[in-house]
């Protein structure tokens, strides 16, 4: 078969030629549905509106994985088995399917090039927020305010308070942390840099890419770790280590996880590479079968994701209840200008946020958060319950899973998209908070150190949990999402609105009306 086509891709339709992404999402979606509710399942196969109606199913997946501590297991293991399924990947003119690419593909060997960091800098962890640098008592006090507000939940608060009570746990020497896109704007690269980890950087061969990752190795105190198709010389210059260095996690996903079974050392795998679009599922894709690959081979490997709060998400019972007490204790102001628009809009807009608890065999009741997003498109939610689905299936064959939910942060490329930028920047009218890319990156990198360090943390396999889906409730940083008076994509066009008022106009006045 004669092709262009290079790596991991969506199948290519045979009557059209072409690969259809939402077809393909369909396809994995009604699987995952198939066993725990097999209306749904068939729904989703014949939605004719996918890119509109995709949140129906998702939210779907999460109502059925309430109703037993079992199905959760089952939908990630037919969405996985699915996934892996349709997928293909092409090397050299061949096509294979994504599930045999480990065995069937000649790869060919990474070399190792190993960088020390030039610093003797203890491990100190800090949070930037706002222009300050919070540790000790202010940093507590604004974990206070946040959890308050309900900005976070009491167990991501807690997390950090015992990040800030043990600082020893900061000193990452004895672990080997792999990163998934390391040059990523909203990962750890340059904390765990100041925390002499181990580093395994996996990222595109780029220059301007490698040139960042280096100088920040270079200023702390880590050893870095990174793959290149040739053998190089120890002391190769820097100027030349960037041209050289990098690995694509799309077209050489199976050197990638041969290189890393081959490592010597335990492996903490973090999956947080990012790409727009259909891309990001391809990327989620690669980066689950690199997982999966390493994790059989090396069974004391653990796992890292960050979750998007713009989601869909089982919940606990107080959440919902917090919820509707917001809703109900909406000023005068709010209630007639929410409802008016409303009713204009014809219930479209400031739909109530959550009510329904669903009960479930081991006798709680949750609630449904559904954060979903319709601008940010069914590959985005793909690319994300991809994640969730590993970390659920991984955790519950014995791994430690580290998975958090990160709040809403301004990075590039949640700010190129015009629509969610002015919506952040509204949000605090439905007290949301998003958060910088410095601040994120402090509060999750420490999140994810608290998973690996403390025995009692629901990363652990060993720590009991009522059911497979709080282990995404628990450490949670919503940015207040969870908690809002309103169904949060009906709120965030009058967000957006005010955002983009705000940018141009004075709009103290208006905020105080729909507050009083």
């Amino acid at each position: 078969m004669s092709t262009s086509l290079d790596g991991l891709q969506f199948p290519i339709n045979s009557a059209s030629n072409k690969a259809s992404t939402s077809q393909t999402g369909k396809e994995i979606i009604a699987e995952a549905l198939s066993i725990v509710d097999n209306k749904s399942s068939m729904d989703a196969l014949t939605e004719k509106n996918w890119r509109k109606n995709y949140p129906i199913y998702f939210k779907a997946l999460v109502e059925h994985g309430i109703r037993s501590t079992n199905n959760p297991i089952t939908i990630a293991k037919q969405g996985l088995h699915k996934a892996h399924h349709s997928f293909d990947f092409y090397r050299n003119g061949q096509r294979y399917l994504l599930k045999d690419i480990m065995n069937d593909v000649d790869t060919a060997d990474l070399h190792t090039v190993q960088l020390r960091g030039e610093s003797d800098a203890a491990p100190e962890w800090y949070v930037p927020y706002k222009g300050q640098k919070l540790q000790g008592q202010a940093l507590l006090d604004q974990i206070q305010t946040w959890q308050d507000a309900g900005i976070i939940e009491l167990s991501h608060a807690d997390a950090l308070r015992a990040a800030q009570a043990h600082p020893e746990w900061f000193n990452l020497s004895d672990r080997t942390m792999v990163l998934f896109g390391a040059g990523s704007e909203a990962g750890p690269l340059t904390w765990l840099s100041k925390w002499k980890a181990n580093i395994v950087a996996v990222d595109l061969p780029n220059s301007r890419v490698w040139d960042r990752i280096l100088k920040t190795i270079q200023q702390g105190n880590a050893t870095l770790y990174a793959p290149c198709a040739e053998k190089l010389a120890e002391n190769t210059p820097t100027a030349t280590l960037k041209k050289k260095l990098g690995a694509d996690l799309l077209t050489q996903t199976p050197e990638i996880a041969h290189w890393l079974s081959q490592s010597e050392h335990q492996l903490d795998l973090a999956a947080i590479a990012y790409l727009d679009g259909e891309k990001h599922v391809r990327v989620s894709m690669a980066m689950d079968s690199i997982m999966q690959y390493v994790s059989e081979r090396k069974a004391d490997t653990s796992l890292m994701f960050m979750c998007t709060p713009t989601d869909v998400y089982a919940v606990p019972k107080e959440v919902v209840e917090a919820s509707h007490e917001k809703f109900q204790q909406r000023s005068k102001t709010q209630q007639i200008i929410s409802k008016s628009i409303s009713t204009v809009s014809g219930q479209h807009f400031f739909k109530e946020n959550l009510k329904t608890l669903i009960s479930s065999d081991n006798g709680k009741e949750y609630g449904i958060a559904d954060c979903l997003v319709v601008e940010q498109g069914p590959n985005y939610a793909l690319a994300k319950r991809i994640q969730q689905w590993r970390a659920t299936l991984a955790r519950h064959s014995g791994q430690r899973v580290s998975i958090n939910i990160a709040p809403s942060t301004t990075t590039h490329s949640v700010t190129k998209n015009p629509l969610l930028k002015a919506a952040f920047n509204g949000a605090s009218l439905f007290d949301v908070e998003s958060f910088s890319p410095e601040t994120t990156n402090a509060l999750m990198a420490a999140l994810w150190i608290h998973d690996l360090r403390n025995p009692d943390s629901v990363a652990n396999p060993e720590t009991p949990l009522a059911h497979p889906l709080e282990l995404m409730m628990k450490g949670a940083n919503h940015g207040g999402l969870w908690r809002v008076a309103y169904l949060a994509r009906t709120a965030l066009p009058f967000a957006a609105i005010y955002g983009f008022a705000n940018d141009k106009l004075p709009m103290k006045k208006i905020y105080g009306l729909f507050k009083k």
